[in-house]
């Protein structure tokens, strides 16, 4: 009895040790997979004389099999120990693993020499264990990618007439981002929050595999949080766990998306934060809701374009936002020549609107875009008012030649070198509204610079140098400029011993 206890307490609270090896599972899980088949293979070739092998090799093959197999089951069930699977197919898996394992060291010791004269009834067990072992090992794969990835992980995507004749249900329709025809009577949750979640949370947070007991795939779920509680705080986006988890850096063992999985967009964490700002409801349109300018851009590109009002509907158009001019004025159209010579550096050259010339330039696909190729840039000063440089090599150099994009609006450097000498080169930037710090060198000398940008709205300096001095000086200087600050070293180390410790997360300042 003493020992259940001590069985059941070691479950609930697994040690590091336990889930350090237990991640190892997928990778040892392909040992036996590799050499059961193998072995399937050469015994049913020697059998029908395809294949010269003689016995002692299958039986090596099979010894490596039942051993690799006992490890993947040892492993697997540390792995077990964190919880968030769907017990049931858990269950199901753990016992199908074992099975597999079991039936390998049978077929292993009656195709032995050393054991197989000894055990009755040898030669008739050798087949059926293999093929026992074979059909488990299958099923057992099956079942791990259930827990995986859903129950449906191998059916998904199985096409007509096979879907019908399987006796599978008509295949659900996927969620997906789709354009709006009218972002202010798009429902917020349905059609703008719950895709975001679909495709980037609800794979290891479900009915069946609810990492630390938290799932998305339903707006009660949602409410009712995970183990550590709540996952938002109606009101006040910054201070959610959700999207605290988002702004961790990638490299964060609380990151989410974990480092590997896709991540979301700036855009994308936009669109949460604003929603839980909001209140965080389920069942209201975008024109029930206030719109700030910061993420009136974001709504707009979910229709293709057309503006997003705050409280009051607006005709759907198929330009931009109007509040920006650079956005609605008349520009020529770029040179083919220079279009061609951006993508050729690696950036997406992405057209705003189809009536418009304007252009969104972005370095996501293109890392190890540097200061040299920056000067590419001003050949399209006039049509530029979206760029895209986070993550990638630029230093102070490259803004230069940013400086002479005189119709830039929105411009991201998260993740740069960037420092307080190179905002001075962006005083001359008269139309920008927006501007990403996120993760970069700058100071509170830097942040004074942007007091001259006269038309700059937001900027965002999560884990930057600045201080709570230089955030009131700025906001001194510019009363209406929305700052959004975030997580810096120290309150990530207060997150990172408040995980291990189980007790509530850090909450990141939002100025």
């Amino acid at each position: 009895m003493n020992a259940l206890i001590l069985v059941q307490a070691v479950a609930a609270q697994p040690s590091d040790w336990a889930l350090f090896f237990g991640r190892f599972h997928p990778l040892i899980v392909h040992l036996p997979i590799g050499f059961l088949v193998v072995a399937g293979i050469l015994e049913a070739g020697r059998r029908l004389g395809k294949i010269g092998v003689d016995d002692s090799t299958i039986t090596a093959v099979l010894f490596w099999s039942a051993v690799s197999a006992t490890m993947a089951c040892v492993f697997g069930y540390l792995l077990s120990l964190g919880g968030g699977y769907d017990e049931e197919i858990l269950d199901e898996h753990m016992w199908q693993g074992i099975g597999v394992a079991g039936f390998a060291w049978v077929a292993w010791a009656v195709k032995s020499d050393w054991l197989g004269d000894r055990i009755p009834l040898g030669s008739v067990l050798y087949v059926p264990a293999l093929v026992v072992s074979l059909v488990l090992l299958a099923v057992a794969g099956h079942h791990g990618g259930s827990l995986t990835h859903g129950s449906d992980y191998l059916t998904q995507y199985t096409p007509e007439p096979f879907r019908t004749l399987a006796g599978l249900p008509p295949r659900a329709e996927a969620v997906a981002m789709k354009p709006i025809t009218d972002v202010n009577q798009a429902l917020v949750y349905e059609q703008i929050v719950n895709p975001i979640l679909q495709s980037r949370c609800v794979q290891c947070h479900n009915a069946e595999k609810s990492k630390g007991d938290l799932r998305y795939d339903s707006p009660e779920m949602i409410r009712k949080g995970g183990e550590n509680g709540p996952v938002f705080v109606a009101g006040k986006g910054t201070d959610s766990e959700m999207i605290k988890r988002c702004l961790l850096p990638e490299e964060d063992d609380h990151h989410m998306p974990p480092k590997g999985k896709t991540q979301l967009t700036e855009g994308q964490v936009a669109l949460l934060t604003w929603w839980i700002d909001q209140g965080a409801p389920f069942d209201k349109k975008v024109s029930d809701l206030k719109v700030n300018d910061a993420i009136r851009p974001v709504l707009a590109a979910l229709g293709g374009g057309a503006p997003a009002g705050g409280g009051t509907a607006v005709a759907a158009t198929s330009g931009p936002a109007p509040e920006s001019p650079v956005l609605t004025m008349k520009v020529p159209a770029a040179q083919p020549g220079v279009i061609d010579e951006l993508k050729k550096a690696g950036l997406l050259v992405l057209p705003l609107s189809k009536e418009q010339n304007q252009l969104e330039v972005s370095a996501v696909n293109a890392r190890s875009f540097n200061d040299t190729q920056a000067a590419l840039l001003p050949k399209i000063s006039d049509q530029l008012v979206w760029l895209k440089l986070s993550d990638t090599g630029i230093t102070d150099a490259a803004l230069v030649q940013v400086a002479k994009l005189k119709n830039l609006q929105k411009l991201h450097l998260a993740q740069t070198k960037v420092t307080d000498a190179g905002l001075k080169q962006l005083k001359g930037l008269a139309n920008l509204e927006y501007l990403n710090l996120y993760g970069t060198g700058i100071t509170d000398m830097g942040l004074a610079e942007l007091a001259t940008l006269s038309k700059l709205r937001t900027v965002y300096i999560w884990q930057t140098k600045v201080t709570e001095t230089g955030l009131a000086t700025l906001k001194k200087a510019r009363p209406g400029l929305e700052i959004i600050g975030g997580i810096n070293e120290q309150a990530v180390a207060e997150f990172a011993k408040a995980g291990q410790a189980g007790d509530k997360a850090i909450e990141p300042a939002k100025n």
